[in-house]
């Protein structure tokens, strides 16, 4: 017991719980026992009522007593933090496009180096300044191809019509034309393939279907090179439109992903000999041969 003139000690938790709920008027209200619990007895000071007390030590007040607070005790030494390289908690960009492509193919346009030129009309087509059969494939074909990248106009539009009208010029040509240049279109094919960008990666496929269209015997020249291009086509390859019972009224774009790796794939299965099946099958594991199953 305190008397009168002596100073008044700090009391202690079970003591001030019982202080409390003693003081309130409420008939529902019991002192707490010792047996009480901690969350027991916050939940009798909330309902007590009192929530402005006086200061127990100088550091907390009466809400943050009755909510069961007694101090956020020493400061973190930062023993356990876990220190995570930067790479492990970004964003995975596996399926996003590179923003700024730069292509040699700007360049060499934007020089005059291309005997090239837009024009103008209902419909835009080019105008070459030498006949496209006559000029130096090995060293023009791949910087169109690299251009392929390419997003702005007319670069765009100069690489891919510029690659059909060099493929058509040289289709049926002896010696080929396209044989000799085919080693030198696997890195900018690489390139343009792995973009990640949809509407890029659709004009490589087409542009490579296309060249193996005109010149059947570069498909054979592909297969040592399927490593570098059959990834992206592995990653790609469930691609597809699941359109249910609608119809699809952009076919005639060939824009749909999934579709094209799969004509890309056979096409380079009955081109490229017998060891086609076995080279894409090892990259493409999903990929079932399309001349076994008698089509």
């Amino acid at each position: 017991m305190q008397t009168s003139g002596s100073k008044s000690a700090p009391l202690g938790y079970q003591a001030l719980s019982t202080a409390i709920v003693k003081s309130t008027s409420a008939p529902t209200l019991r002192p707490l026992g010792r047996t009480s619990t901690a969350h027991q007895q916050s939940q009798a000071l909330m309902c007590s009522g009192v929530m402005a007390l006086s200061p127990v030590d100088g550091k907390l007040n009466g809400r943050m007593v009755a909510q069961g607070c007694w101090g956020t005790g020493p400061k973190k030494s930062g023993v356990f933090k876990k220190n995570l390289p930067k790479h492990i908690t970004d964003k995975s960009k596996t399926f996003e496009a590179a923003e700024h492509p730069a292509t040699q193919f700007r360049r060499f346009y934007e020089r005059s180096d291309l005997p090239i030129s837009v024009h103008h009309g209902t419909s835009p087509s080019i105008d070459w300044k030498v006949e496209p059969e006559r000029l130096d494939y090995i060293y023009l074909l791949p910087i169109f191809f690299d251009g392929l990248c390419e997003k702005e106009s007319p670069y765009s539009f100069l690489a891919y019509r510029g690659i059909q009208d060099m493929l058509n010029a040289a289709r049926g040509k002896e010696p080929s034309l396209i044989c000799p240049a085919v080693p030198s279109l696997i890195i900018p094919l690489k390139k343009a393939l792995n973009s990640r960008d949809i509407p890029t990666m659709c004009k490589a496929i087409n542009t490579l279907q296309h060249m193996v269209r005109c010149e059947p015997r570069a498909g054979e020249l592909l297969v040592p090179y399927y490593r570098q291009l059959l990834p992206a086509f592995n990653l790609y390859f469930r691609s597809t439109k699941n359109m249910g019972d609608a119809i699809d009224y952009s076919q005639r774009k060939r824009e749909n992903l999934g579709e094209l790796i799969s004509e890309t794939l056979e096409l380079l299965e009955r081109t490229g000999g017998e060891d086609a099946f076995i080279n894409i099958k090892y990259m493409i594991p999903a990929y079932e041969s399309c001349m076994l199953n008698g089509h």
